[in-house]
């Protein structure tokens, strides 16, 4: 049975973390709940995150024109989703997320604080 294209992406799946938020990762390798992150980029066809500083992976390069000198290159790599919970600067630990509408607009509310996520 084949899914139609337009089907897959007619359900987009909703994320409460965003681009520029700052999440804790909660576990695997780099797990640490006391030192927030800054989220790079979402990745939601895949339902993975690019948070910086957690997953380097060693990317061996060949030289090319832009790049002359070839070699071994760092960087970060995506990682689940579910594995990062987002970070509440005024309480100071990581928390879940509520929404709720503010004059027609959609809000993100931490719960623990209660704070209003920008």
């Amino acid at each position: 049975m084949q899914i139609d294209k337009k089907m897959s992406t007619r359900f987009k799946p909703k994320f409460n973390i965003k681009k520029g938020d700052s999440v804790v990762v909660i576990t695997g390798e780099d797990k640490d709940l006391k030192k927030p992150r800054k989220v790079l980029e979402i990745i939601s066809e895949k339902n993975r995150i690019l948070v910086e500083g957690v997953n380097i992976v060693t990317k061996h390069t060949k030289p090319t024109s832009q790049n002359t000198k070839g070699g071994i290159v760092k960087k970060e790599a995506p990682i689940a989703i579910s594995n990062v919970m987002l970070w509440d600067a005024k309480a100071g630990v990581p928390t879940k997320i509520k929404r709720s509408r503010e004059n027609g607009k959609l809000v993100r509310i931490a719960k623990k604080s209660g704070e209003v996520i920008k």
